[in-house]
């Protein structure tokens, strides 16, 4: 029996769906336990491509129960589409396969209008990046004791008056404040009671089915999504998402004590990458960068905006080390490194002349920080056929030797391709 924690290292799109997928086939239940619709977990299996945004990455495996945490913020529109899209294709989720947590906080279509009309009101460069997907907004009116639980969902009295104050208030935002126009409360009351009769039977109390698998000696796997970059608390705030990314959100967002993990997996790519605004030191605008980006297919899964791309940021994966508490790394795209005649990784920033081996607080010294580089040579062979750790090119064994010793933590899983069968398992963490 074991409960594993799964999340990514760097500022997200790190690989953690086809991880998740993986692991996937040692567990039991599968968590996912904060973020909203904002994320897209994409796996090939069979050829075939598919992209998640609120169903854990893990539902592909018929015989797994898979649950939707307290911390994550759902869009029901989003998940019913989730649903159909996967009865389509000869995949249904019954109720007995996903249970979604009764203190899960709905999306609504105003949170929507608002995260639109915020960001459009900043100026160039002030811009966050978002979206759009509503899920800042939606985390707010959590946080003021505004927000709209799916629980409150089944009780059409109590959801009614909840939503014609919710709606009061932000229409006066929207059109007032930021020139948007208002919301109907009686068109989304009508949209969401079709949602509350669609979803009901899958609502439960997941931390309650969390404890008493665990209990009975089940293997759980919970699924994080964004990057430790990207937390509200420790990443480069404000250009963050608005949950705790870290494994410790795993408890908050599921409902399990802290003394129950067992260990912490995090996803880190063989460079590094990042959507829409914010800082990135190593970023490359250049034909490595366009190599990286090319080669990669580094488009966002959820917005399809172009990733951008640069070198391993090892001060990135010495935080992410140290905040979530790292037992191993999964290290993933190491084939798009292929053809590169030398590879750089950073080691440590400069700042005014002063070296620095943490990512600052202060977003203005953020901005101010030169990457400081280690050269390491690089391997032209294409890694696609590669099936054992052996197999790989010595140089690119080296390089994974040097990210172990500059995490301090060991890497487990080594990704070599998009394909389910392209991944080294080199430790299981279900033992």
């Amino acid at each position: 029996m074991a409960t594993v924690v799964v999340v990514g290292t760097q500022w997200g799109d790190e690989g953690k769906g086809k991880i998740v997928d993986l692991l996937t086939e040692y567990a039991d239940i599968i968590v996912r336990f904060q973020g909203g619709n904002n994320a897209g977990h994409t796996l090939v299996v069979d050829g075939e491509k598919f992209i998640f945004h609120l169903i854990p990455s893990g539902i592909l495996h018929e015989e797994k129960l898979c649950m939707i945490g307290n911390g994550v913020v759902l869009d029901p529109a989003i998940l019913v589409e989730e649903l159909d899209h996967l009865a389509e294709k000869g995949r249904e989720v019954t109720p007995g396969r996903l249970k979604i947590s009764m203190n899960t906080h709905l999306i609504m279509p105003y949170h929507k209008g608002l995260d639109h009309a915020r960001e459009a009101a900043k100026s160039k460069g002030k811009k966050i990046g978002t979206t759009g997907r509503g899920i800042g907004p939606c985390y707010e009116d959590k946080v003021v004791r505004n927000g709209i639980k799916v629980g409150d969902l089944l009780d059409p009295v109590l959801f009614r008056e909840k939503l014609d104050a919710n709606v009061k208030e932000k229409n006066f935002i929207l059109t007032e404040m930021l020139g948007a126009g208002p919301f109907d409360a009686d068109a989304i009351y009508a949209e969401y009671q079709r949602y509350a009769e669609r979803l009901a039977p899958y609502v439960a109390n997941v931390s309650v089915i969390i404890d008493d698998a665990r209990r009975q000696g089940k293997n759980i796997l919970f699924e994080g999504a964004q990057g430790t970059q990207l937390d509200i608390d420790h990443g480069t705030y404000p250009f963050v998402t608005s949950s705790n990314t870290i494994a410790g959100g795993a408890c908050c967002g599921a409902g399990i004590g802290p003394s129950k993990i067992d260990k912490v997996i995090g996803i880190c790519k063989a460079y590094t990458t990042r959507v829409g605004g914010g800082p990135f030191p190593t970023e490359l605008d250049d034909e490595v960068g366009s190599h990286l980006q090319e080669k990669g297919a580094e488009f966002g899964a959820t917005t399809g905006r172009k990733r951008r791309c640069g070198w391993l940021d090892g001060v990135v994966l010495k935080d992410a080390v140290r905040i979530n508490g790292l037992d191993a790394l999964a290290l993933t795209k190491l084939d798009v490194l292929s053809g590169l005649e030398r590879l750089k990784v950073c080691t440590s920033y400069r700042i005014g002349g002063d070296s620095i081996h943490s990512m600052p607080g202060n977003i203005r010294e953020v901005e101010a920080i030169e990457p400081v580089y280690t050269e390491y040579p690089g391997w032209s062979q294409s890694l696609d056929e590669v099936q054992e750790f052996d197999d790989l090119p010595q140089e690119a064994r080296d390089y994974i030797k040097r990210i172990e010793d500059l995490s301090g933590v060991p890497v487990s899983i080594v990704s070599v391709g998009p394909a389910r069968d392209q991944t080294l398992l080199l430790e299981n963490p279900f033992g």
